[in-house]
Parts: C-alpha cells; sequence; structure tokens
C-alpha cells in the first residue's frame, strides 16, 4: 500500500521547567541554540525531509513562537493549534489532528531533535499498514526514557518506564507516524497522555512497528544536553548548507560588518576604536578565507555619519585599526565600501541597494556577482545580495527577531568561523 505522508504535528507547548533558571522568558522548543530558536532546527530538519506542511500544537507563550515564525517557513505553510488550557501530550495531537489533510501524519516533540530519514520511516509505515509506528534510538543507558522492546516483524512488544539501571537498549525517539482516523477513534477525552494512554495502553491490542534509526539524537529538555546542543550545532549543523558543488564557483566574497565582522552595538554604533570589538574567531575565519576567495570585501552601512554622531575621518580611524588587526591574523581585506546615507535618504549606495557592489566592480572590473557570496546578519543583506545576484549566507551571531531571513537566505550559520571551517575544514 502507498500512502504518501508529508504533513507533521510539532508539540512545541512545553514549559521547560528543568531549564527554566536558564531559559526562561520563551517556550523551552524555542530555546535558543548556537544562535537561533531549537524549533527552526526541527523545522528545517523537516523542510529538508520532504514534508510539505506543519502544524504547530503551541500553548505556554505561544505568541513566541507565533510572532517568529508566521505563516511559513521558507515556503513550508505553517498553521497553528493553540492550547487554552493544558490538553497534555494527547490532547494536543488531538486538537491538532483537525488541522491535518491526509490520512496519516507525523508526531514529533518540538523540544527534541531526531535526525531520522523520514522518507524511510514513512516507506515502512505505509508498506506494514498499521496505525502507528515508532522510529528508535539505541542508548547504552536507556534510564532516563526508558526502553522499547521489539518482537518479530519489528512490532512493538513492550514499553518499559524510566527508572535506573534499565541498561542499554532501544528507547521512544519521539518521532511518530499516525493515522489519524485509527487515533481520533481510540483517543480518551480531551485531556490525557499520548505516551500511558495510547502507546502503552494499546501495543498489544494495536499493531505498533519501531524502526531503528543510527542518527544523531538529542533532548534539550535537561541542562547538561542543552549545552551539548550549543556546542554540537554551533558547527552549523542541521542547518542548510552549501553543497561542495555548489560553493565550487564561487570566488568573490562581500561581508557586511557590524554582527559579521564585529559586535554590533543594539541601538548605538561604532563610533570609535575603542567601540569596536572583533566577535570570536573572525581573525581566524579571514585568514582561512582569504586562501579560498580571489576578492573579499566589505560593504557596510554607516547612517551614524549622516546623522551627525561620526566622522568620515572616525570611520577610516576604525577600519585603520580593523585591517591592522586582520593583517596581523594573516587576513586580507582588498576593500572596504561604506555608505553614510540616512535610512530616509533612499540611497543608491545604502543596501538592499547594490551601490557599494557597483563600485567594487569598478575598482576591480573582473568581479562576476554570480560567483559571489554576500554574508550578513540582517534582511537588508541578504536582499543586497538578491538584488545583485549573488548568493547569500546569513550569520546568526545574534538571536533574530523573527524567521523572515529564511525567505532570502541560501544558507545558515551560526557565526563566520563555522562559515569558514564549513569551507575549509582542517586537515
Amino acid at each position: 500500500m502507498s500512502r504518501k505522508v508529508d504533513e507533521a504535528i510539532v508539540l512545541a507547548g512545553g514549559f521547560g521547567t528543568r531549564l527554566r533558571h536558564i531559559v526562561s522568558d520563551v517556550p523551552k522548543p524555542m530555546a535558543p541554540v548556537a544562535g537561533l530558536p531549537f524549533l527552526l532546527y526541527v523545522l528545517e530538519r523537516l523542510r529538508a525531509g520532504g514534508v510539505r506542511r506543519v502544524v504547530l500544537s503551541t500553548g505556554y507563550k505561544h505568541e513566541c513562537i507565533e510572532r517568529f515564525f508566521g505563516e511559513s517557513y521558507k515556503g513550508m505553510p505553517l498553521v497553528y493549534s493553540r492550547e487554552t488550557e493544558p490538553l497534555f501530550t494527547g490532547g494536543a495531537i488531538k486538537k491538532a489532528m483537525e488541522c491535518i489533510e491526509g490520512k496519516s501524519v507525523f508526531v514529533l516533540n518540538g523540544d527534541t531533535l531526531f535526525d531520522v530519514d523520514f522518507h524511510r520511516l514513512a516507506e515502512f509505515h505505509c508498506s506494514r499498514a498499521v496505525p502507528l509506528t515508532v522510529a528508535l534510538k539505541h542508548m547504552d543507558d536507556t534510564g532516563r526514557y526508558g526502553n522499547v522492546s521489539l518482537g518479530v516483524d519489528a512490532r512493538i512488544i513492550g514499553f518499559r518506564e524510566k527508572a535506573d539501571n534499565l541498561g542499554a537498549g532501544w528507547i521512544n525517539g519521539g518521532i511518530y507516524v499516525v493515522d489519524k482516523e485509527w487515533f481520533c477513534q481510540v483517543a480518551p477525552a480531551e485531556r490525557f497522555s499520548f505516551e500511558q494512554e495510547v502507546l502503552q495502553k494499546r501495543y498489544e491490542s494495536d499493531v505498533f512497528c519501531g524502526v531503528p534509526f543510527d542518527d544523531y539524537f538529542i533532548d534539550i529538555g535537561v541542562p547538561a544536553d542543552y549545552e551539548k546542543a550549543q556546542a554540537d550545532f554551533a558547527t552549523g549543523l542541521f542547518l542548510s548548507l552549501p553543497s561542495a558543488e555548489s560553493m565550487t564557483g564561487k570566488r568573490y566574497l562581500f561581508l557586511d560588518r557590524d554582527g559579521v565582522i564585529n559586535r554590533r552595538i543594539v541601538g548605538g554604533y561604532v563610533t570609535s576604536v575603542d567601540r569596536f570589538e572583533f566577535l570570536p574567531g573572525v581573525p581566524e575565519a579571514l585568514a582561512r578565507l582569504a586562501g579560498r576567495f580571489d576578492r573579499i570585501f566589505i560593504v557596510t552601512n554607516q547612517q551614524g555619519i549622516g546623522k551627525g554622531l561620526f566622522s568620515e575621518a572616525d570611520l577610516r580611524s576604525v577600519h585603520a585599526f580593523m585591517m591592522q588587526r586582520l593583517g596581523q591574523a594573516g587576513a586580507r581585506i582588498d576593500a572596504v565600501y561604506h555608505c553614510p546615507d540616512l535610512a530616509s535618504a533612499d540611497s543608491r549606495n545604502r543596501k538592499p541597494a547594490v551601490g557599494m557592489a557597483e563600485q567594487a566592480k569598478r575598482d576591480f572590473p573582473e568581479v562576476d556577482f554570480s560567483r559571489a557570496v554576500m554574508v550578513g546578519d540582517s534582511i537588508s543583506d541578504l536582499q543586497f545580495a538578491r538584488n545583485a545576484g549573488m548568493s547569500s549566507v546569513f550569520l546568526a551571531t545574534e538571536i533574530p527577531e523573527d524567521a523572515t531571513f529564511a525567505r532570502y537566505t541560501d544558507w545558515l550559520f551560526p557565526d563566520l568561523l563555522s562559515f569558514a571551517e564549513y569551507l575549509l575544514p582542517l586537515k
């Protein structure tokens, strides 16, 4: 039997009690990891896995999620199923099922990333014609999660509760394929636990299957794993990284300055050398990139000059300091272009307009924008790239206000060093 599974329900209403002392002002799936909300990585993997449409089941501080993501992520529609009171996992799924169009749906937790092959999981589920399939992960110590017992023909024959000294085995990885009609028939009243009232009570009467996956798994529900995710994801893991083929012909690099090279002053400007602070790893990154790109340019809006907050001479001093430090690190910048005009001036030179790119082209006629990459941390940087016909990289050096950047960028990285390390890994 062939049935397409291309929708997902993501449970994103968690309080994050165990992370409350670390992340207190957002729902747990919105906890920042390597500069981006954890939920973004989950959506990224769903989109990469061929999921067409996602229903986000929200509750606690739902407005944070809705405001950040809006109605779509990289063209993938997002629908919100909002709890007005806690429905627990089962009730949340039952309510979200009202938004599902197809016969079967992926269900997963918004605070867990299990990088499974969604195609393979769906194909297995549909080929067995079972009502529910669970993605399984092998763990040397299953005590924190409980474990799952598999019988003949991948049938689940037992769920064991969390307990000390359970030993090695399969755990429930928190990703399911569920048949909508079956679930709505067997689901209890509105408030119930999916794990207790469905999985553990019905696996003997209804055939559930388990599919083992040996892929990356992390649950950020405890501080230790939240910190581990920070380190793991800082490499650009689970983002849309450029393929080797797509980057082969890129020979010209354009960089924004504030938020890419140096720390951005929120609500202010780098008016003097003593306010200029390199972001971590930037000199090393640019030293690596100097051997990868034929030309490297900085293009920066500096309307603080237009506002009279600092002068052209002040800016030259800042850039002289920047270039000296980069030169000491073995880095190279071929030219720095800036626009002093106010945002209200409708300037041809102010990003997202392409005047600074055109200046670089006049000074270096060999520059081909179709072979160029623009690296920035704002929407105007990405629009500048698109307007000039360049590829673009978004750096999440600070948590963005919303996910609008995802509509414009080709690739995402946590910072400039991650981008450099991806292009030029150490041997």
